[in-house]
């Protein structure tokens, strides 16, 4: 199928273009936010598309006005090329658990979504709104898609944050809902409808209290960045939410020297102080040989340099920014690669490279979670 994302840009728009793009068959039709304001373009988007899932919108704005307006009119935009386009894709859009809340936001979701349902009852089209509580993943915006965003950015560059009101908030990992969203995308009838009209409710993944929350964001501070280490991943939750956290670890953290005892015997150096499961290996280089050009999307993955010298390079998916770090063996040190994010390392000295490698979950063939791009 074709599929076209409004908002392919956002946070949640980002990682469901690339699951699209990596995880399945389909195709990503092209969509830029200037077409809300060109009609017949977005008419001609409309009639590329089998499915539209419908991201597009402001979670805040300083002006309550802008706000509502804003993801209103745009959805409105929307309805009037579909209703002159020849085709009637299905149109999914991302509301909000906070439609029962009665702020400016959620009755902004709640009316974008009675727009397309309206279009879909009148124009014998199909339209799913979803309810979605909030999602936290990598590459979330500080001070706008989330408080786990805002706590991740502030703990890991060291900065203290702030309570305001402890409450319990309904959290679901971004790739959860990418995953659910890619079922309905696939089987719309797997949905309860009425005239082609469905509202799908999305439960949180978990229920924390923000203070638990920050508890456990600052835990894996401890243990990740004070004393280099991995928490334990059994718990799927805390293992997204680690995930998510690594990703705002600053790009000059890495590569980390490790410490290195010496005595007359000779050098002594701890890799990994795990709490978790994992695969530990090694690899020899020859000189000029490039290793890797993958990425995974929920493994945790350590690359170790302990004899010779060797450049990794990092790149996140779906962006031309390549980060390149430089490590020598003589000066044992390691790089951490997050998850969405392909890699390589290469032999540039003139000796042997020997990299040791932890990864916290044994390569399965069935189920690798690795996928294969050139940095």
């Amino acid at each position: 199928m074709k599929i076209g994302v409004t908002g392919a840009n956002g946070f949640l728009g980002y990682h469901l273009v690339q699951s699209i793009t990596w995880l399945t068959n389909n195709e990503v039709v092209a969509f830029n936010r200037e077409l809300f304001d060109d009609s017949n373009g977005l008419i001609k988007f409309v009639e590329e598309c089998d499915v539209i899932v419908h991201l597009a919108g402001l979670n805040r704005h300083e002006s309550d006005e802008v706000l509502y307006q804003t993801n209103v009119n745009i959805t409105k935009a929307l309805v009037d090329a579909l209703t002159r386009a020849k085709n009637n894709p299905h149109v999914i859009l991302s509301s909000s658990s906070q439609e029962s809340q009665g702020n400016v936001y959620g009755n902004s979701k709640k009316k974008a979504r009675e727009l397309i349902d309206e279009w879909a009852f009148n124009g014998d089209g199909l339209s799913t709104g979803l309810l979605i509580p909030n999602v936290f993943g990598p590459f979330g915006k500080p001070f706008y898609n989330s408080v786990v965003a805002t706590f991740c950015h502030q703990i890991a560059n060291d900065k203290k944050p702030q309570i305001l009101n402890d409450s319990e908030v309904g959290l679901i990992y971004v790739n959860d809902l990418v995953e659910e969203i890619i079922r309905i995308i696939d089987d719309p009838n797997s949905l309860k409808r009425e005239n082609g009209v469905a509202k799908h409710i999305i439960s949180p993944q978990k229920r924390i209290f923000v203070s638990k929350l920050l508890d456990l964001l600052s835990g894996f501070k401890e243990i990740y960045i004070d004393n280099l280490g991995f928490p334990n991943l059994d718990d799927e939750f805390e293992k997204a939410m680690f995930n998510t956290f690594r990703c705002y670890v600053p790009v000059n953290f890495y590569p980390k020297l490790y410490v290195k005892h010496t005595d007359n015997r000779g050098a002594f150096v701890e890799i990994a102080r795990c709490n978790t499961p994992g695969q530990t290996s090694y690899s020899t280089t020859v000189p000029g040989i490039t290793r890797g050009n993958h990425f995974h999307t929920r493994k945790a993955e350590r690359f170790a340099v302990i004899k010779g010298k060797a450049r990794i390079q990092v790149r996140r998916i779906g962006t031309d920014q390549i980060i390149n770090y430089e490590l020598d063996g003589n000066d044992p040190s390691f790089v951490d690669m997050p998850i969405w994010h392909t890699h390589n390392i290469k032999n540039i000295g003139e000796d042997e490279l020997v990299t040791l490698f932890w990864i916290n979950e044994p390569y399965d063939p069935a189920d690798p979670d690795t996928y294969f791009e050139e940095v």
